[in-house]
């Protein structure tokens, strides 16, 4: 019995002991199996890189683009991608300026968007919501951030200033390139020291109204005036003086500027608005649109176009929609249609144009 436990316990040592020589006879195994693909993958890059007609070995010519044996000159491959920039730099500041890699500088950040900023997500980078000790934490975080990124009195100015522009913008449905615009140009009021005296939200609804125009998408002083912090007087005595002291080219407004606008508002038909355009072109070629405003000009030729088609428009309705009155209205089809040579679309009396409208 005990000569029977005692071989049982030798077999059972006897099978651990060899349990570490079979892994590694295992591991070496997978070594040699790892090695020969090893060199199975070398095999097969030696043999992309050689010719296929000589053997010799291949050389690529960035110049040309193409890969050809050193040997016997055999063109392997023709039109090769070049994975490089399409520029040339000679120095580091000549590279650096040509470099497009990284996020895309802005006017209409007051750090040209160069600076750090903090999210405001209270998560972490799996999406888990952080503890209430970590939200006052990123809370401190993010003030002193806001306090550094504005490091003098200029700094600050412009920021609370392109804020005021962004806004603006957005209220009235200004694109892009309008922001980056008006951007410029209170930076150049900025730098000019042409503030003192002034406030920045004057400055800055001027910029954007001049902006605005510039780039062909104006909106009348009415409308900037609503969305501006700032009364009306104050807004067109600054417009002058930035428009004055930095020398704006900022042409007289085309009252066709203002007819898509107020078309998709009231949903005319083609005929109608093209009308439209057409009574608008004969009125500058006869000259009679000079010193007159732009925005009544618009609305009276939609008014007229309606008439002249017979599509039922009312001048309340245009009234509404540009924000000019029935009285300018009036006055202004009479002039369209009698430079337009449409004399016969005129109302006979006054009391019949007032049904009209």
């Amino acid at each position: 019995m005990t000569s029977t436990k005692i071989q049982q316990t030798d077999e059972r040592t006897a099978a651990h002991s060899n349990q570490p020589r079979t892994r590694k006879r295992r591991a070496r195994t997978n070594e040699h199996e790892d090695e020969r693909a090893t060199e199975h993958e070398h095999e097969d890059e030696r043999a992309d890189h050689r010719c296929p007609e000589c053997g010799g070995s291949l050389v690529t010519d960035s110049e040309h683009a193409e890969t050809v044996c050193s040997q016997c000159g055999l063109v392997v491959e023709a039109d090769g991608i070049d994975h490089g920039p399409e520029w040339r730099a000679f120095d580091a500041s000549e590279r650096d300026s040509k470099s497009r890699v990284g996020m895309p500088t802005t006017k209409m950040m007051h750090d040209k968007g160069l600076s750090s900023n903090i999210g405001w997500q209270d998560k972490d980078a799996y999406g888990r919501s952080l503890s209430s000790r970590q939200r006052q934490k990123m809370q401190r975080l993010r003030t002193w951030d806001e306090r550094f990124r504005t490091r003098d009195s200029k700094e600050r100015n412009l920021k609370q200033a392109l804020g005021e522009i962004d806004r603006m913008a957005s209220a009235l449905g200004l694109p892009k390139n309008v922001r980056e615009t008006a951007s410029v140009i209170y930076r150049r009021a900025l730098n000019e020291d042409l503030l003192p005296g002034r406030s920045i939200e004057g400055v800055a609804t001027a910029s954007l109204y001049a902006a605005a125009r510039q780039s062909g998408v104006p909106r009348t002083m009415d409308e900037v005036t609503t969305v501006s912090r700032i009364d009306g007087m104050e807004f067109k005595r600054t417009y002058r003086y930035i428009v004055r002291e930095l020398g704006l080219g900022v042409k007289p407004a085309d009252p066709e500027q203002y007819l898509s606008r107020f078309e998709s508002e009231l949903d005319l038909t083609h005929e109608t608005k093209r009308r439209a355009h057409d009574l608008l072109k004969t009125a500058k070629g006869t000259g009679i649109t000079s010193g007159k405003s732009p925005v009544g000009l618009a609305a009276a030729a939609l008014y007229a176009a309606a008439l002249l088609e017979d599509e039922k428009l009312t001048q309340d309705e245009v009234s509404d929609v540009s924000d000019v009155s029935t009285v300018t209205i009036r006055n202004r089809y009479h002039e369209l249609l009698t430079a337009a040579d449409e004399t016969d679309a005129l109302p006979t009396t006054a009391g019949t144009d007032e049904a009209t409208a």
